[in-house]
């Protein structure tokens, strides 16, 4: 079992979640359902320094054509064809 503390609000909440009893499935539904939470509350995530680097060169792979962009719904049933 993982117990994860949010230190983002300074409050001290604690999450156990029994993932050694969790199949693949169940733990990406779990973290599909983690994100979508984030999504709705992005003001309150900080992005780190480093990100604005990353977005730039995959930026600049798709400008020269060596990469393509996929929408979110392809991206899941992708990740959901894997496992």
């Amino acid at each position: 079992m993982v117990i994860f503390s949010s230190q983002l609000r300074e409050s001290i909440m604690h999450v156990a979640i029994p993932l050694d009893k969790m199949d693949v499935t169940e733990k990406l539904r779990v973290l599909e359902e983690v994100w979508d939470s984030l999504c709705h509350s992005q003001a309150d995530v900080p992005s780190p320094a480093w990100h604005g680097e990353v977005l730039r060169e995959r930026d600049q792979r798709i400008r020269e054509g060596k990469s393509k962009l996929i929408d979110l719904a392809e991206a899941k049933r992708r990740v959901w064809d894997q496992v």
